[in-house]
């Protein structure tokens, strides 16, 4: 391995030599992503073994999966700048070790209180690892073709671990036991914290005053629990509810406050002028829109699959390769391609993929079947996932000061986090306030709320389609110099 990959970090603007140890630094990354996202969907089918063990309420269960997302969500943009100040991979190596111990702790735990405490803490350790890692891989990847093609397989894998968690929690649980949701992460974690030192590229680090600015991130890390807590909570007890209003408006007094501290630091954060490149902007809320539809459209092939056709746990997790393969595939595909013909044209392919997926899963009768129901939405659906991911990642990150990546990595996985919070709190109130009690065949009815919710997810995918179309259709600012849309600058 040559120095470059565990010395020191390189100057910026210091001529780059290419990583040999590139590829092999990418497959440990990924490794690291997939974990990180399989836990975050991983509990869902075993929820019902871990209540009968240790004892959760019905709806105190829920916590095992919102405790992750909770803190994972609020505490990224967070994790992104330790990257920045303190080193990529050092902080990556940090996050894996903290992942390691919670995972150990989830799986031996022996009341509700501690499994809850160390879901919390392994949210806390992905909020670290996720950002850092993509700076790690922004860092040992030169912009173009390589990184494109990176981030593409990169976003794959983001997606496919969203899937495939729903492929391995009913085996595991049902044959091992549901503390091997967990214990599976300890040999990843070990085999990231001995690999990883040798493979990995150092990122270079800001120079001057280091400061985490505390304020800035006591209220934006507020305020993303807040916005998390509220979707999450919401389709229980309402919209309308004051505890959901009181969250949103707590959420929104607190950004307000984020952005007035933010101005004042003299080592914000978040540097504000980061907001002033159209594809940073338009590439998150892309990354928005496509989470949104995405989590919301597989939480209702869920219910469809299972509550509406009847298939077991282990049965419609099988049923899912195709659109988690597809996932993988598009998402390859769009890294090469955004090479060729820029990120924007790509993202309008991807979305209206995810468009026509949702539309044609909308369609699906009560008394539907796989092949001609669920398989033909699932190839375009998941197409447009890893489509869109890819494209709206590259507009986001790419051009990202390598003294930046790890905050322009912990604003894009923020937006994917809520997003996806957003698009599962409104498809699940979508279906229960759409479904129909009164039918005389019950899966008729519950399929009402599924057509409904699958509706919802489509119009999401339609606006996220209009943003990647108004980005290709709107001209050039005035005074911004001529950028590649195929090498976008954070001046674009």
């Amino acid at each position: 391995m040559s120095e470059s990959s565990s010395g020191p970090p390189e100057p910026a603007g210091a001529a780059r030599v290419p990583d040999p140890g590139r590829w092999k630094a990418l497959v440990l990354l990924c490794a690291a992503y997939f974990m990180i996202t399989v836990d975050s969907q991983i509990v869902i089918l075993a929820l019902p073994s871990i209540q009968a063990d240790l004892g959760f309420t019905a709806t105190g269960a829920q916590w095992v999966m919102s405790a992750y997302l909770l803190s994972f969500g609020g505490l990224l943009l967070f994790g992104g700048r330790t990257a920045d100040l303190l080193g990529g991979r050092r902080m990556f190596m940090v996050g894996t070790l903290l992942f390691l111990v919670a995972s150990l702790f989830c799986g031996l735990a022996w009341t509700s209180g501690i499994l809850v405490g160390a879901r919390i803490a392994q949210g806390v350790a992905g909020a670290i690892m996720a950002p850092t890692a993509m700076a790690v891989l922004m860092n040992t990847f030169s912009e173009g073709h390589e990184r494109n093609r990176a981030v593409g397989i990169w976003a794959g894998i983001g997606a496919f671990g969203a899937t495939a968690a729903l492929l391995l929690g009913g085996p595991l649980t049902q044959g091992l036991g549901w503390e091997w949701i967990f214990f599976i992460n300890i040999p990843v974690a070990l085999a990231v914290l001995l690999i990883g030192p040798k493979l990995l590229r150092e990122t270079p680090i800001s120079k001057g005053k280091r400061s985490f600015d505390p304020l800035g991130a006591i209220t934006i890390t507020g305020a993303l629990v807040m916005v998390v807590y509220a979707a999450v909570d919401a389709p229980a007890i309402g919209w309308g509810h004051g505890r959901t209003l009181g969250m949103f408006g707590g959420a929104i007094v607190l950004l307000i406050l984020f952005l007035i501290v933010e101005k004042r630091s003299s080592a914000p954060l978040v540097p504000l002028q980061i907001f002033r490149s159209r594809a940073f902007v338009s590439g998150n809320v892309m990354t928005l829109l496509a989470a949104m539809t995405t989590f919301g459209g597989a939480i209702m092939m869920s219910v469809y699959a299972q509550e509406v056709l009847g298939y077991s746990a282990v049965l419609f997790g099988a049923s899912t390769a195709v659109y988690a393969a597809m996932s993988v595939v598009g998402s390859n595909v769009a890294g090469p391609l955004t090479t060729r013909v820029g990120y924007k044209k790509v993202a309008v392919a991807g979305a209206l993929m995810l468009t026509v997926g949702t539309l044609l899963l909308s369609m699906a009768p009560a008394d539907g079947s796989y092949w001609a129901d669920l398989f033909p939405g699932m190839l375009f659906f998941g197409t447009g996932i890893g489509t869109t991911s890819v494209a709206a990642a590259i507009g986001a990150l790419s051009g990202a000061a390598p003294n930046e990546a790890g905050l322009a990595a912990g604003v894009n996985n923020s937006m994917f986090q809520i997003g996806g919070a957003l698009g599962v709190a409104l498809c699940v109130t979508v279906s229960v306030a759409a479904a129909d009690p009164s039918a005389a065949d019950a899966r008729v009815g519950l399929n009402a709320g599924v057509q409904a919710a699958f509706t919802a997810a489509c119009v999401v995918g339609v606006t996220c389609l209009v943003v990647a179309l108004a980005l290709n259709l709107l001209p050039e600012r005035k005074g911004a110099p001529p950028v590649p849309d195929r090498a976008p600058a954070m001046t674009d």
